[in-house]
C-alpha cells in the first residue's frame, strides 16, 4: 500500500533550515521512500541539497534546485527543468509557508502582500503550469499543505497567516471541483502545532524568544497533550497523495491532535 513507484513528485519547500525535520523536508523523504522521484525546491540551496542527499543515501532519486516560488518565472523554469529532468509530473506538493504577526492596524502593508505571496500566490502558480500538465497525462495528485489558524485562531495575532491559509484551503476545493472529471484530485492537508525547527523563529516573534515557555504553552494547547512533528504531516501527505485516496478530492485532513475538535 501507499507505493509511489514510477511517479514523480514536485515537492516545494523542500529543505528545513537547521537542525531536525521541516514538513518538506520530511514528506520529501517519505515520498521518495516510497518509491517517487523526488524533485525539491527551496530558497535556501544548502538545506535543499541536504534533503537530496538523504534521499540519495537511502538509495532514491531525487534533484533539487533554488526557486522563488512567489516569482512566475521562476516557476515557469521550475516545472520545465522537472520535465526535463524526468518526463512527467504525477504529484505536486506546495509545502511553502511564513508566518508574521499583526493585525490590520499593526501590520505594514508590504507583509501583507509578502504572506498573500508566499503562502497562496506560490500554490496559484505552481497549479497553473502544473495542471495542464496532469490534464495530458490523464491525471495527478496535488496536496497544499494549509493550516488550522486558516480554521480558528490559535491565540497568535497572525492576521494574514490566517488569511491567506484560509484562502489556500478554498483554492483547493474549488479547482478540486472543477478538475475532477480529469483525473486530477486536490487536496489540503491542515497541521495543527507542529514542532518543527520553525519553532524556534515562531518563539522569537511571538513569545520574546521564550522557547521553553512557548513550547510548553503550545503542548498545553493540545488535547493530546503534545504537539505533532513533521512525520504525521508527511504520512497525510503520502495517503492523499497515492492511489489509495483515488476517491478523495476537494477535502480537507485536518492533523492537529484534537484542537479543532475541542474548539469549535
Amino acid at each position: 500500500m501507499l507505493k509511489l513507484n514510477g511517479k514523480v513528485a514536485l515537492v516545494t519547500g523542500c529543505g528545513t533550515v537547521g537542525e531536525g525535520w521541516g514538513n518538506g523536508k520530511a514528506i520529501s523523504v517519505l515520498l521518495a521512500r516510497q518509491g517517487a522521484s523526488v524533485y525539491g525546491c527551496d530558497l535556501n540551496e544548502e538545506a535543499a541539497q541536504a534533503t537530496q542527499k538523504l534521499i540519495e543515501a537511502e538509495g532514491g532519486v531525487a534533484h533539487v534546485e533554488v526557486c522563488n516560488v512567489t516569482k512566475a518565472a521562476e516557476v515557469t523554469a521550475l516545472v520545465a527543468a522537472c520535465m526535463a529532468k524526468f518526463g512527467r509530473i504525477d504529484i505536486l506538493i506546495n509545502s511553502v509557508g511564513r508566518s508574521e504577526p499583526g493585525d490590520p492596524v499593526t501590520m505594514d502593508e508590504e507583509v501583507w502582500d509578502e504572506q498573500m505571496d508566499v503562502n497562496l500566490k506560490s500554490a496559484f502558480l505552481l497549479c497553473k503550469h502544473v495542471l495542464p500538465i496532469m490534464e495530458r497525462q490523464g491525471g495527478g495528485s496535488i496536496v497544499n499543505i494549509s493550516s488550522i489558524a486558516g480554521l480558528r485562531y490559535v491565540g497568535k495575532p497572525q492576521v494574514a497567516y490566517a488569511a491567506s491559509k484560509a484562502a489556500l484551503m478554498q483554492l483547493t476545493q474549488t479547482t478540486a471541483v472543477i478538475y475532477a472529471a480529469r483525473g486530477i484530485r486536490l487536496n489540503s492537508v491542515v497541521p495543527g502545532l507542529i514542532f518543527t525547527p520553525l519553532v524556534k523563529r515562531l518563539a522569537d516573534k511571538y513569545a520574546k524568544g521564550d522557547f521553553d515557555g512557548f513550547v510548553a504553552h503550545r503542548h498545553k494547547q493540545v488535547p493530546m497533550g503534545r504537539m505533532g512533528d513533521a512525520w504525521d504531516v508527511a504520512n497525510a501527505v503520502l495517503f492523499l497523495a497515492s492511489d489509495e485516496s483515488r476517491y478523495i478530492t476537494g477535502q480537507q485532513l485536518v492533523v492537529d491532535g484534537g484542537i479543532t475538535a475541542a474548539t469549535r
